[in-house]
């Protein structure tokens, strides 16, 4: 019997249940409640766009948490449309489709070094990506432009690059969302979302990532609420011990950290609640619990309880913590070792690629048809619901075409005949983001297409649907460096 199973009513018990989270707060500044977690186990915190508030003070955050402990300082920085660094301007880097419509690994690896400097400079020690999902269905409403793309090969070639890119900088990699989320139609942030694929359809398409970025030695995976019957059965993968413990531990063999996705979501919440889910998810094999950004301080303290009690109780064995521990504790150690190295390796000529994202945005937008100088040019910007994952990240064409009038409008608001009027004896452009999944949207540009053939349409998502005979315009993603890459080639 090991010493911690042998006294599971002591402190230890707390500070190896308290380990295992990772929690979140409101503000710019260390609330003194998270510090005090910190100094009695808290495994770490994840930050939102709402934590951060320029480089500097991201700084001075994470260095007062840093001071409590050695704790896990995570976001998620994807570059593209999912950005915490730049969350109030937009990201500067390209996101993982731009990358794979460019294909080219060296690149894709310059940007997450790119991106790993940046976290570095700010104190984080983990990111939370690279997507790694194979985005098969187009409707895909929570991953799109975050995945490399539909071929499992190209995705799988890209995480690799994108995973050595962050390590070299000291950063964890995080890849996600284990066993693959780009089959889906549902966002798992609002219920369970459902890949109907067989065990073998699994290895040869979603695994195929997983495997690769295994072998190029991530530290850690994170897993997803999604159902996959053929393999979890009724239970989002993030609570089956089939998903976790036997294919990612046993088949796949991988020995580093798992992280949850985060259990404030609905998929998680409705059916299980915040404490029944962390429980059930390290019963599975989780070892970081990402509780999301809507968990309070009380929330912490209850799950906290709720998971000594379930060792206690026997739902939970105690050396299930003791192995999260564990690997955790190695993760903290790759932290302390790589720091130095990657600093040295940053001073030795990383400043020519701070304009690395430009570069990538740049090559991977493309154009059908041919521009023309744009005269006194009018912008509709088409408006898109954000989703959760990406949060209220300003996108679009402000500031960067300052000889343009832009106008933003809910497309079922839209005043077609007035906008045609506006745009008369003008150059027309329409800013559209994965126009395929909005009908009504479409709906509005085609109405506007029929009357101004010679309109310029420029599509920040997902190329999927593509107006014929117009100058189109595909940026794959809405970041703000492929913004200033589309703007270039419009020329204004």
């Amino acid at each position: 019997m090991s010493e911690f199973t042998a006294s599971p009513g002591d402190r230890g018990l707390h500070r190896l249940a308290a380990g295992t989270l990772l929690a979140a707060f409101q503000g710019v500044t260390a609330p003194e409640w998270v510090v005090r977690e910190l100094e009695a186990g808290l495994g770490g915190v994840t930050l939102f766009g709402f934590n951060v508030a320029g480089p500097d003070r991201l700084a001075a955050l994470t260095a007062r948490l840093h001071e409590a402990g050695e704790p896990v300082v995570s976001l998620d920085e994807e570059g593209g449309d999912v950005t915490r660094l730049d969350y109030h301007v937009g990201s500067p880097y390209p996101g993982n489709a731009a990358l794979g419509a460019v294909d080219d690994v060296e690149l894709t690896r310059r940007v997450h070094r790119a991106i790993g400097d940046d976290l570095a400079r700010c104190g984080i020690n983990l990111d939370m990506a690279p997507s790694a999902d194979v985005n098969s269905a187009d409707d895909n409403p929570v991953i799109g432009t975050r995945s490399f793309g539909s071929d499992p090969a190209l995705v799988a070639r890209h995480t690799v690059a994108a995973v050595r890119g962050l390590q070299s900088a000291g950063v964890a990699a995080c890849v996600k969302h284990f066993p693959g989320h780009g089959a889906t139609l549902q966002d798992s942030h609002l219920e369970v979302p459902l890949v109907n694929a067989s065990p073998e359809l699994l290895r040869v398409r979603e695994l195929v990532p997983f495997r690769a970025a295994i072998e190029a030695g991530t530290k850690s995976i994170m897993t997803a609420h999604v159902r996959v019957p053929a393999l979890t059965g009724t239970l989002p993968a993030t609570l089956s011990p089939a998903a976790l413990t036997g294919l990612l531990r046993g088949e796949l063999g991988y020995d580093g950290v798992v992280i949850s996705d985060a259990l404030d979501m609905r998929a998680v919440t409705d059916a299980y609640g915040l404490v029944g889910g962390s429980v059930l998810s390290l019963a599975a094999g989780a070892d970081l619990l990402c509780l999301g950004p809507l968990p309070t301080e009380e929330d912490v303290r209850r799950i906290i309880a709720g998971i000594v009690a379930a060792v206690r109780d026997g739902r939970l064995p105690g050396e299930r913590l003791e192995e999260a521990a564990e690997r955790v504790t190695r993760l903290r150690a790759w932290f302390a070792a790589s720091r130095s190295d990657a600093a040295a390796a940053g001073a030795a000529g990383m400043d020519g690629e701070r304009v690395v994202g430009l570069t990538a945005a740049r090559r991977a937008v493309s154009l059908t048809g041919t521009t023309a100088p744009l005269v006194d040019p009018l912008v509709v910007e088409m408006e898109t619901p954000p989703t959760i994952a990406v949060g209220d990240v300003p996108w679009g064409f402000t500031p960067l075409l300052p000889r343009a009038e832009i106008v933003r409008v809910r497309p079922e608001d839209a005043d077609v005949p007035g906008l045609l009027a506006r745009a008369a004896g003008r150059s027309l452009v329409v800013v559209v983001k994965d126009a395929h999944r909005h009908a009504v949207g479409r709906s509005v540009i085609s109405e506007l297409l029929a009357a101004r053939p010679d309109a310029t349409v420029v599509e920040m998502g997902l190329p999927v649907w593509r107006p014929e005979g117009v100058t189109y315009l595909a940026t794959y993603g809405a970041g703000r460096a492929n913004a200033q890459a589309a703007a270039e080639l419009l020329g204004v």
